[in-house]
């Protein structure tokens, strides 16, 4: 018996968007407006990568950022969940599925010593250049309509079972943790017995809302959570099932 986590990253483990955060590293802690305003629906990765070159070319160092970066709040309860998790790893597996980036990602879960909580964590590549820019690039190209440019999140999520198939690994159930649109695609993909755990007042939960409004509801059950104290709660529930 055997379960899988999977995360969102922004403003689901972490209590801010990681994107939007790394900008107090500008001067004035702000972007001018011109490049502020260059973002296309679906094309966050190439504006963050704008983003990095106006860093690097004020003389932002990897230094500053990752400073900047591990000031970010986990959300309410977050630690204590995955403490929990953490100690019962033999129940459960843990992925990360999110639109940030590799570097941002790995800098905030070592400084608090959480990466070995996550088996594998799928985002954005990311590294430093040569002269010291944060690049960053798409991190699949994909055919699904609904999603962003770079990332659909249904796709690494049947990719990942699909290779833990492979290993003889299967799950009783699969508990989708998440706040944003671009996670209804994998929401859609979940079966009757898994679960979604859409942030309370986030996108996610009113998406989820509006399509059973729509009568056409997701087939796994859906369960609101406000700290993830109450995802603590859930999964303690589930180990005694």
């Amino acid at each position: 018996m055997k379960f899988l986590l999977v995360f969102d990253f922004d403003h689901t483990i972490i209590d801010e968007n990681s994107d939007t955060w790394i900008v107090k590293c500008a001067p004035e802690k702000k972007l001018p407006n011109g490049l502020r305003n260059s973002y296309r629906p679906g094309h966050w990765t190439e504006y963050m990568g704008r983003v990095f070159v106006y860093l690097g070319d004020n003389g932002v160092k990897e230094d500053d950022m990752e400073r900047t970066m591990t000031t970010i709040p986990f959300t309410a309860g977050m630690v204590d969940l995955l403490c929990f998790i953490g100690e019962n790893k033999e129940l459960f597996d843990c992925i990360i599925v999110s639109d940030s980036n590799m570097v941002f990602i790995d800098w905030i879960l070592k400084a608090a010593d959480f990466h070995k909580v996550f088996d594998e964590v799928f985002t954005n590549p990311a590294a430093f250049s040569s002269t010291g820019y944060l690049t960053v690039q798409n991190f699949h190209a994909h055919h699904c309509p609904k999603c962003p440019k770079n990332l659909c999140k249904r796709e690494v999520l049947k990719e990942f079972l699909n290779k833990q198939l492979e290993r003889g690994v299967s799950y009783t159930r699969i508990v989708y943790i998440g706040d944003g649109g671009n996670d209804l695609c994998p929401v859609m993909f979940l079966k009757k017995d898994d679960v979604a755990m859409p942030r309370q007042g986030y996108t996610l939960e009113k998406k989820i809302a509006q399509l059973a409004q729509d009568l056409s509801p997701v087939e796994c059950s859906v369960l609101v959570w406000s700290s993830a104290t109450d995802i603590i709660s859930y999964l303690k529930l589930l180990i005694k099932e």
